[in-house]
Parts: structure tokens; C-alpha cells; sequence
């Protein structure tokens, strides 16, 4: 039977490839002109007017007005929007803020979300991926089906009626075009439910009825949904249940410890794999070829872009470049600038450009979340890497992972500490701890030269955790949720003291 609404959608679709094709090769022009517009637009607010945005008509001019912030600088500013002014730091009426679920701190973050950014970046970047993608496969059947997309959920704000406050793909759903109510399930009304568990099983039970072809979120969540759904199946594998899905479009977190996973639950030829940069302050980047694992900047989605080399991020007076300085293969901080009203935001979230021609970053981890503690400077991608070669040489698969520093012992050494939990265990674990260590050496020079003969770090001590261990302690903290992550690396020792004593 010919499926008329999966041959709209695909025309409609090649049509916004021409838009990608755009940006991808004007990127300078789209970005030059957006600044001068988020300056100009937002001259009257609070903020335009103490920084004096009337006077600026260069980005040159706008540098020397305004200094990189980050979150606490513009909290007040945000804060007296949640109790109900506006015009503070942009135009538009505020009537959303993202709680961000980027890590599981204390403290929680409301990141303002205007009609705009849902429309220019978060709505437009999600076209974006599908129309590149059957730009890349034209003879996809991804649109035959819907794609399951499970979002955390949203509620009125306490202090302000007017205002509502969710994970940013609660926010999404909840404002979604009517379009994706044809390509997405399960109903908004599911989606949104606040019991994350709860919600989990429902969506297991209603999903099997639909025809899904692809999936779309934070691994760590999509598996565990995965696992339910055979659960109440008792088939082998999601193939069994939905034979035509070839999509998983993926974001949040490095896919590749997860991949052996995921490709063991949906073992589909098909399977292709697309990775998205999208977070509570915008989309940013998205994997536009098949295969490749780095991201197109996209830099005509109302979001200006400026970047920090990594060493200079702690620095007072950082250097700070714009788009047309970056080079490739060098580590840099982001600065984003939107229209939202985020002006000069530090994200906290580092990348690497691969191509100036056309721009394409890669994620290599955050500016806070990395071990320092004996100037090895170990950063997530350089950890996720190493997890991935010790899985692949003991036949073992990693579920979560976190690992921060153990300070000198009386030897006046110190050491790396790791909690691991495993879907599938090594054999060896001595194999594992020692593949894990000559694999940090060898994508870490630092490290190695701490490591060598001892001279700083011994090796590292590795605990094996118990089932379950890494969801619990994330459900004591409230923190289950669709975007909810693990911090792989810390600087201390506050979540491994934590584990430690659940797992004694």
C-alpha cells in the first residue's frame, strides 16, 4: 500500500535541504548579520540598556560592552523574569524556562525559552535532521512509522502562575507544531507525565501497538526503555517487535560506550545511527552524513557563536573568538549569544572543530567536569574513549561510569578511583583495569607522563558496582528523568564517597 503521508513528508523534507546547504556555506554572513539583529532587537530591554546596546553597531563594539558570563551572572536577571517581569533580557514574552538536566548537581539551572529559540533552533534544527537525512537515504520508510521519543516532563511554577518550568524536551513537546503529532510518539499527553517510571511503563505498553522506525533521545534512558519494552514482550529483540525501524537519533551523552548495547536490542541492518547537539539553551549541531560521527554548526538558528581556547577558560580576561578565528583539531569553551536572551553564556560544554568548510565541531566533553588533580587534565572524551577499547578487548559492556581522584597516599601517590556498572561483565576484570589504563595512556599524554613508573598516579583502583546501583542512587536524588545524566568525571570525591556508601 503507498503510504501518502510518509511521501508528503519526504517532499517536504527535500525541500528543506536547500536551507541546510545555506547556512552550511554562508555561515560567516548568517552569523555577522544575526548579532547586529539580537543587539538591535533587544536595545530596550533591562539588559540592552545597562550594557548599552543602542551605541553598539559592531561586533568588535559588542565585545568590549558586554563580558562573558555564566549562569550566576545572569541568574538575577532571569530570576525577575519567574516572578513576572519582562522585557528583562529580550523582547518576547518569557513564559517557559528549561530546567536543565545536563548534570546531576544540587543546585538546578532555569534556562529562559522564548518563541523564537523554540522556533528558529529547537523546531528548525529537528527539520534539519530529517531532511538531511533523506537527503543522505532517499529511499527511507523512516516516515511509514513514528519515532518514540519519551521527554521528561514540565509544571506551573511556584512563585509565578503565568510561567512554566520542564526538561527542554518536555518544553518541546509540550509547544510542539502539529506536524510532529503525526511523526511522534507516544501522545503529548503520555509524554508529559511527571512520574518518570511511571511513564516508562506506559509508554512500553502503548508503543508495541504503533509502528516505530525510529527512536530518538539520551541513550542511558533509551536503553532502559528498550529492556522494558522486551520485558513485556518477552521477545529477543526489538526487531522482532518493529522490523522497520532504522533510525535512533541520539544526543546528551557519547554515544559509543552505549553503541554495543543499543546494536545487541535493536540488531537491524538497517540500524543507522545520527547524533544531535541540542540542549536546554538551543540546538547547535547536528550529524549531517552517514557514518561520520562529527556535527554541522548550525549558525542560522538564532544562536551567535564564540569560543574560548580551553586553557585560557579559568583566566580573567579570557581570549575570545569569533567563528571566522577557530582552527581545527584545538579544544574551545562555547559562548552563546540568543534569542532567548543568554548574552555571552559560557554553556560549559567543550568541542572541537574537525572542518572549517563547512563548520563541524565534535562534543569533547565540559569545562567542569574533567580530573585535574595531579595535572593530568583528564577530559570526558578522552575517559569515554578508553571505557569503549577496554569493553571491546574483554567482550564487555559499560552501563554507567563515574571516576574522580584519590589523593596521596603515604607513598605520596595518588590515583584515579572508578565505580563501573555493567549491562555485561568482563571476564577478566584484571584485563579490564589494565586495557583501561594503557588505553588513558595512550589518548592522554598527560596522564601517561604522570603515569610513567608511577611517577604521580599509580594505577588506577576500579570498583565493579552492583546492579542498579548508579539508578538508585540517581532516584534518591529525584533525579530520574529523561535527560537526567551521571557525571563521568569529577574533580572530587562528593559522588564516589556517595556510591562508596551505597555500595557498602
Amino acid at each position: 500500500m503507498v503510504n501518502l503521508k510518509g511521501i508528503a513528508i519526504r517532499e517536504f523534507m527535500k525541500w528543506r535541504v536547500s536551507r541546510v546547504r545555506d547556512f552550511a556555506s554562508n555561515a560567516l554572513e548568517h552569523q555577522n548579520s544575526l548579532i547586529l539583529s539580537l543587539i538591535k532587537a533587544a536595545a530596550h530591554t533591562d539588559i540592552g540598556k545597562y550594557y548599552g546596546f543602542q551605541f553598539v553597531n559592531s561586533y568588535q563594539e559588542f565585545k568590549n560592552a558586554i563580558p562573558v558570563m555564566e549562569y550566576d551572572d545572569l541568574k538575577p536577571f532571569f530570576e525577575r523574569t519567574l516572578h513576572g517581569e519582562q522585557n528583562v533580557f529580550w523582547p518576547e514574552k518569557i513564559n517557559w524556562f528549561a530546567k536543565s538536566s545536563g548534570t546531576t548537581a544540587d543546585k538546578s539551572k532555569f534556562i529562559p525559552v522564548s518563541k523564537s529559540t523554540l522556533d528558529t533552533a529547537h523546531y528548525k534544527g529537528a527539520f534539519d535532521v530529517m531532511s538531511q537525512f533523506c537527503h543522505n537515504k532517499p529511499k527511507t520508510n523512516v516516515f511509514n512509522g513514528k519515532t518514540l521519543v519519551v521527554s521528561g516532563s514540565q509544571k506551573q511554577s511556584e512563585i509565578n502562575s503565568s510561567v512554566r518550568i520542564g526538561d527542554i524536551s518536555a518544553v518541546m513537546v509540550y509547544n510542539q507544531p502539529t506536524l510532529a503529532d503525526f511523526l511522534r510518539t507516544p501522545p503529548k499527553e503520555i509524554s508529559l507525565k511527571e512520574d518518570f517510571e511511571e511513564k516508562l511503563s506506559i509508554v512500553a505498553q502503548k508503543s508495541i501497538l504503533e509502528n516505530v522506525t525510529g527512536i530518538a533521545g539520551v541513550p542511558t534512558w533509551n536503553i532502559v526503555l528498550l529492556q522494558q519494552i522486551l520485558a513485556e514482550t518477552g521477545k529477543d529483540h526489538i526487531g522482532q517487535i518493529w522490523p522497520e525501524m532504522e533510525l535512533y537519533i541520539h544526543g546528551g551523552v557519547n554515544f559509543e560506550p552505549h553503541r554495543a548495547m543499543f546494536e545487541q536490542l535493536v540488531p537491524l541492518r538497517n540500524m543507522e545511527y545520527l547524533q544531535v547537539y541540542n540542549a536546554s539553551e538551543g540546538f547547535f549541531a547536528f550529524q549531517d552524513r552517514l557514518g561520520v560521527d562529527d556535527m554541522l554548526l548550525a549558525t542560522n538558528h538564532g544562536i551567535f557563536y564564540e569560543f574560548i581556547p580551553l586553557e585560557q577558560v579559568y583566566a580573567k580576561n579570557p581570549e575570545v573568538y569569533s567563528l571566522d578565528e577557530v582552527e581545527t583539531g584545538k579544544p574551545y569553551a562555547i559562548v552563546i549569544t540568543t534569542n532567548s536572551g543568554l548574552w555571552r553564556y559560557q554553556i560549559g560544554d567543550t568541542v572541537q572543530f574537525t572542518s572549517t568548510r563547512p563548520y563541524r565541531i565534535r562534543v569533547t566533553g565540559r569545562t567542569k567536569f574533567f580530573i585535574n588533580a595531579f595535572g593530568e587534565e583528564l577530559m570526558a572524551e578522552n575517559a569515554d574513549m578508553a571505557i569503549q577499547i577496554a569493553s571491546e578487548a574483554t567482550n564487555s559492556i559499560v552501563k554507567y561510569y563515574t571516576a574522580g581522584p584519590k589523593y596521596f597516599d603515604e607513598s605520596g601517590k595518588g590515583t584515579h578511583e572508578w565505580i563501573i556498572e555493567f549491562e555485561r561483565k568482563p571476564e577478566n576484570q584484571k584485563m579490564f583495569i589494565e586495557t583501561l589504563d594503557n588505553a588513558l595512556r595512550a589518548v592522554n599524554s598527560d596522564y601517561e607522563a604522570k603515569r610513567q613508573k608511577d611517577l604521580a598516579l599509580r594505577s588506577p583502583i576500579v570498583h565493579f558496582a552492583p546492579e542498579n546501583l548508579f539508578y538508585n542512587w540517581l532516584k534518591s536524588k529525584n533525579k530520574i528523568g529523561a535527560q537526567t545524566k551521571v557525571p563521568k568525571l569529577s574533580n572530587d570525591r562528593k559522588l564516589l564517597e556517595e556510591l562508596l556508601k551505597m555500595m557498602s
